[in-house]
């Protein structure tokens, strides 16, 4: 029932931007890291950021000074603001957050969105 819908994907010209949304909902009794992973076509999936529900930050060497992760607790929501895009981000792009439900297990574990698209032209 706990659920992640990521939304901002897009095409967009290299050096543009773009800003990615994942909000989470359903029955859910606390929320602690949330995160961006991408994967290409042929490529392992790969952290891009990560926040902590103490705004702990860690993000990818490729992305750093680039892109912005942020999250609004009260809207169960994270953000990934995307500067200065190359055609080597583009990638689908996954949220991540490690969610305890209200329902069982009742322990905290992974839950996954379904992935927006992001493509950078040259």
């Amino acid at each position: 029932q706990v659920q992640l819908v990521e939304s901002g994907g897009g095409l967009v010209q290299a050096g543009g931007s773009l800003r990615l949304s994942c909000t989470a909902s359903g029955n859910i009794y606390s929320i602690n890291d949330m995160g961006w992973y991408r994967q290409a076509p042929g490529k392992q999936r790969e952290l891009v950021a990560v926040i902590t529900n103490g705004w702990l930050i860690n993000y990818a060497d490729s992305v750093k000074g680039r892109f912005t992760i942020s999250r609004d607790n009260a809207e169960n929501t994270v953000y990934l603001q995307m500067n200065s895009l190359t055609p080597e981000d583009t990638a689908v792009y996954y949220c991540n957050a490690r969610i305890t439900p209200r329902t069982v297990p009742y322990r905290v574990g992974d839950y996954w969105g379904q992935g927006t698209q992001v493509t950078v032209s040259s």
